[in-house]
């Protein structure tokens, strides 16, 4: 029998959202690599600057995500806002490229490039719309393919756009090229994306915007956030501390970084689809749970690495656990408002947020106390409390609990 992903893949909707991920990727991973050097480097923003931007700009993120969601479940039009949303990309990312000043570079990170992130959780609400109406068993394989998706852009882009752009003395053409994709996105989005109501649009009209803001400030809710934030968070500290571990205690050099990344973005992206598939016959939450403690296990034994051959033989423990935490917490998270698409799905964008803050907050806390193999420890840990909490919560029950 053919699995839910092959059976979800046969809708013209999701293949086309799918592309619309695609892109939304490419624009991402054709300007966040360089981005602080074109911000410091090419347009002369201080790094004080620049560190203050770019924390505000995830605060905006987060903010609009959360009222774009809430709008698009009281309108009852995802495409629509989705549309609004990528144009302000095709401005934020032609505007650096066509004006390159300090204050067109802040507008656009700070205003526009927020609002296209947007994108990313409209999407993924559209798509959830979309698998109701397959009968909704599919949303976890359907989510975890417009996840990978979104993963091969970041495992091809960047070094293609480091490549082409490489001899030009300039990374500003990234900027065009970003523009160009959102506007490639704009187009497709236009012609084959069909409106897609609410699951329940007459529920988003009768909650006011503060009865909205404070469904996701209830406990039940919070409680999660934190959970799966605490989870997160190992990924943002991975990404800190093995750069640091590679070049220091092991004895490696820059050249493994990049081998080594490379090996576990790849991997992930086949481990995404593989997972898609586990969750066939796991709830989420279990899936879940499997994942954490593999990646758990992952940065345990990343801070008792002695040997660079250690780190090479944790690529495949690290990529399958690190699909699992990168996919998974999606669904789960949209079920968490079930009911409300678009809301739901602006939970992706607060649990980036919050994973990342947790995130450097273990790395400061590590690297103050300890080295960087003890900040890796310490980061094990603290994926273990986010799925204790997670246990407790909704240990054997398959969803969300009352609480």
């Amino acid at each position: 029998m053919p699995s839910s992903l092959l059976i979800a893949m046969r809708n013209p909707v999701i293949r086309t959202s799918m592309f619309a991920i695609v892109l939304f990727g490419f624009s991402g991973a054709s300007t966040s690599p360089y981005q602080s050097v074109v911000g410091i480097t090419e347009l002369g923003l201080s790094d004080g600057l620049y560190s203050a931007l770019i924390f505000a700009a995830a605060l905006v993120n987060v903010a609009l995500s959360v009222t774009i969601g809430i709008v698009a479940d009281r309108v009852g039009n995802y495409r629509t806002l989705m549309l609004a949303v990528i144009l302000c990309g095709v401005a934020g990312y032609g505007a650096v490229y066509l004006l390159p000043t300090k204050l067109s570079f802040v507008l656009a990170a700070l205003i526009l490039l927020p609002a296209y992130g947007a994108l990313n959780p409209l999407l993924f609400a559209y798509v959830r719309t979309a698998a109701k109406d397959m009968g909704g068993r599919h949303a976890a394989a359907v989510n975890s393919a417009i996840r990978a998706a979104i993963s091969l852009s970041w495992v091809l882009v960047p070094g293609l756009v480091g490549l082409v752009l490489s001899a030009h003395g300039s990374m500003l053409p990234a900027y065009l090229l970003a523009s160009l994709g959102c506007l490639a996105n704009f187009v497709l989005v236009l012609r084959r994306l069909p409106p897609k109501a609410a699951v329940d649009q007459a529920l988003g009209k009768r909650l006011s915007f503060l009865a909205s803001f404070g469904e996701i400030l209830s406990l039940r809710v919070v409680l999660r956030l934190l959970a799966i934030a605490l989870i997160s968070s190992t990924l943002h500290v991975n990404a800190a501390v093995l750069p640091l571990i590679v070049t220091g205690a092991v004895g490696g050099d820059v050249g493994d970084i990049g081998i080594i990344v490379g090996i576990v973005a790849l991997l992930e992206v086949i481990f995404i689809l593989v997972w898609g598939r586990i969750q066939d016959s796991l709830s989420h939450i279990n899936a879940l749970a499997l994942g954490t403690a593999i990646y758990v296990v992952n940065m345990a034994l990343l801070g008792l690495s002695a040997e660079r051959w250690h780190i090479y033989a944790l690529t495949l423990v690290s990529a399958f656990g690190a699909a699992a935490l990168i996919s998974i917490p999606i669904t789960y998270l949209q079920e968490l408002i079930a009911d409300r698409p678009g809301l739901g799905s602006s939970l992706i964008s607060v649990n980036i947020f919050l994973g990342g803050g947790l995130g450097a907050a273990l790395f400061a806390l590590g690297t103050r106390i300890s080295d960087d193999s003890g900040t890796a420890l310490l980061s094990s840990l603290a994926g273990v409390a986010g799925l204790s909490l997670l246990l407790f919560l909704d240990g054997g029950r398959g969803k969300a609990s009352a609480l």
